[in-house]
């Protein structure tokens, strides 16, 4: 159903660890590949957060700050009854692309770290970070928000004391869930 979102979701981040991988061949100037994959990462953060995820799985996710100056996480989940044959290939494709990448930069971080390239030490650590935070935010969201990870916790750790959490379901059929905290 969303061919152009299934494919700029796996382009940009494609695009960042095939120029990061080849860089060199094209370009003997640090910065300019320095910029192209920080600008490659950046694209694909925003599209995963703000297009892609909503498009393909019904999931979205977003920080915001309150009048008391505190940093609310909302994770937004769409309620969908019935899932299609062809919207199940996309959420197959989205998760397989959000978990694979960080991954893979991963490995870039230790290949880095080991063959004392530290030059490229920061832009890894963006690629990671980058991808760590759209798979953390839609983690949340795919287990209900914190409900799910709570639950999951308190049965690991056997803890019983779990912060509050914010949970409401708005006009458009979505269920919101958030954790309050400060930063």
């Amino acid at each position: 159903r969303h061919p152009l979102a299934t494919f700029f979701h796996l382009f940009f981040r494609v695009s960042a660890i095939v120029t990061y991988l080849f860089c060199d061949w094209f370009s003997n100037s640090f910065v300019a590949c320095f910029v192209t994959i920080l600008l490659l990462l950046s694209f694909d953060f925003w599209s995963v957060k703000n297009v892609t995820g909503r498009l393909l799985v019904g999931l979205r996710w977003w920080n915001q700050i309150d009048e008391d100056g505190k940093s609310h996480w909302v994770f937004e989940a769409k309620r969908v009854p019935t899932v299609a044959a062809s919207t199940e290939a996309e959420a197959q494709i989205f998760w397989l692309g959000l978990i694979t990448c960080p991954v893979i930069w991963t490995m870039f971080f230790f290949s880095t770290l080991f063959s004392l390239k530290l030059k490229w030490l920061a832009l890894v650590i963006a690629g990671i970070s980058f991808q760590t935070a759209n798979l953390y935010g839609y983690i949340h969201c795919k287990l209900g928000g914190q409900k799910g990870i709570s639950k999951a916790t308190s049965r690991l750790f056997g803890t019983t004391d779990v912060p509050k959490r914010q949970s409401r379901i708005a006009e458009d059929g979505t269920e919101e869930h958030g954790k309050t905290g400060t930063r």
